[in-house]
């Protein structure tokens, strides 16, 4: 299995919101004047990814789809 891309910052597109910071596992993400990085810890799991209510953040494994409930 190749390795998943690693997860990138779209610094024109992100707003510096902080969403990311809480759901990433390895806490692998730094918010400092207005910036966000991905640090050298990421290990490309990809939670932060959809998290990003402006869709700054790129790369990571995929998250797996939730099925939609029947009712």
């Amino acid at each position: 299995m190749p390795e998943p891309p690693p997860v990138t910052v779209d610094p024109d597109v992100c707003v510096a919101c902080g969403l990311c910071l809480a759901v990433c596992p390895p806490n692998a993400l730094e918010l400092r004047a207005d910036r966000l990085r991905v640090l050298s810890n990421c290990t490309r799991c990809g939670w932060c990814v959809p998290y990003c209510p402006v869709g700054a953040l790129r790369g990571g494994r995929p998250l797996p789809r939730r099925r939609a409930l029947r009712g």
